[in-house]
């Protein structure tokens, strides 16, 4: 079993010191991830918006270790606004809606002001 760091090219991951995901057969962990497009290090001001390019992110990173969101078994959703949750169902609903992985929601900080939702996802590859 070799151990596989993912990085999507943001500047947090070198400037903080983790990986946006970690590949240890079968498994995969992907980090708490924003809606920064990493490319452009630029971040849409709505939720239903940051949800969407965090799914993007979260697909790159689980298409590098060869797993897809229909692996996902878990996923982790923060939110400084509680009340911004319903927003994000559609966006959700499309890309977990196969999935339907187990799931929990929480109401905290995140580090930057501008951020409205961090999505974090556990994913066991198919075999």
């Amino acid at each position: 079993m070799t151990r596989q760091l993912i990085s999507s090219g943001s500047t947090f991951e070198a400037d903080i010191g983790y990986s946006r995901a970690v590949r240890q057969d079968p498994w995969v962990f992907v980090s708490g991830t924003t809606g920064f497009d990493y490319a452009a290090m630029t971040i849409a001001p709505g939720v239903g918006e940051q949800a969407e390019q965090c799914l993007r992110n979260i697909k790159a990173a689980l298409q590098e270790a060869e797993a897809s969101l229909e692996d996902v078994v878990r996923v982790t959703y923060v939110l400084p606004d509680a009340a911004d949750f319903t927003k994000c169902w559609p966006v959700l609903r499309k890309h977990f809606g196969k999935a339907r992985p187990a799931a929990m929601m929480i109401a905290a900080g995140l580090s930057d002001p501008r951020m409205k939702i961090e999505i974090e996802v556990t994913a066991l590859k198919q075999r």
